[in-house]
């Protein structure tokens, strides 16, 4: 849809926190979408002979209702008369760019932040709403705005640009499948919780996805090979990708400190290629 008649948003609408948008969805009825999550995957033969032998514990019990709720939410549709949705929209496209007023629902606007088309909607048919909320969510936490501006500055980068939200919505897919694949239940189960796991993997994975396009200069053309480095340590060594978030929130904290240099501190670019080599893995979810 195009932006010919598309709503105008006149007003100022109140912006969204995470809290408030996930809120919605735990109070929500998710029987409708319910019968069409997948939340793991086949296995047969040795393959499943395997799984259970040697595989990743189950998750927790008292976690799988958290856990039934993310993929819900991915099979949750943009829908237009849902007040939450227009305004994660709106929340995400200001706290991107700086705008302190509401845009069109429909436009070019939105290949700003890194959205295909005049419609955002239309990028989330493989994630859904979760694809809109883990974005929020980057942009929203006070200690990772930091990171989440440097990554939006280098997807407008002259030679090395990206589609930010497009590619964020990649990663919400492989956050997906290294959740139904089981890849995560040991951290969910050690922190007992689902949503924070999958929120950090998914930060975590936009920063070494950053790490290693910045300074290894790579363009559009490498984001299949990236994104398939990345699906494979998510679901190989997700704790590595967790840690190496920690060292960098902790850096970036550490760096702010009262006393402590005011330049910015680089952080190391090497975790993914470390993470694919099998040098300083942690142990593995």
């Amino acid at each position: 849809m195009g932006s010919e008649g598309a709503p105008n948003f006149s007003k100022q609408s109140q912006p969204l926190s995470f809290n408030e948008a996930l809120q919605y969805y735990q109070t929500k009825d998710l029987s409708v979408v319910r019968p069409l999550i997948k939340t793991s995957i086949e296995r047969r033969g040795f393959a499943a002979f395997k799984h259970f032998l040697l595989g990743p514990p189950k998750l927790h019990r008292e976690l799988l209702q958290e856990r039934d709720m993310i993929f819900c939410i991915a099979a949750s549709q943009f829908d237009n008369d849902e007040s939450v949705h227009v305004r994660t929209l709106q929340t995400m496209f200001k706290q991107i760019t700086g705008s302190k007023f509401d845009c069109k629902r429909y436009g070019d606007h939105w290949d700003q932040i890194g959205f295909q088309g005049t419609d955002p909607a239309t990028d989330l048919r493989s994630v859904g709403f979760l694809g809109l909320l883990h974005i929020l969510y980057f942009v929203k936490d006070p200690k990772l705005l930091s990171l989440a501006r440097d990554i939006y500055k280098l997807s407008l980068h002259e030679s090395q640009n990206f589609p930010f939200c497009l590619m964020g919505i990649n990663l919400t897919r492989i956050t997906l499948q290294a959740l139904r694949e089981d890849c995560i239940n040991k951290e969910c189960n050690k922190r007992r919780q689902v949503v924070a796991v999958v929120n950090d993997l998914y930060v975590g994975l936009y920063l070494m996805l950053y790490q290693k396009w910045k300074h290894q200069q790579m363009t559009i053309i490498n984001s299949g090979p990236v994104l398939n480095d990345l699906e494979h340590i998510a679901k190989t060594n997700p704790r590595h990708v967790l840690r190496n978030l920690e060292a960098y929130l902790q850096s970036a904290a550490t760096s702010k400190a009262p006393g402590s240099p005011k330049e910015k501190q680089e952080f190391t670019f090497s975790s993914l290629d470390e993470a694919k080599s099998g040098v300083g893995h942690g142990e593995p979810s």
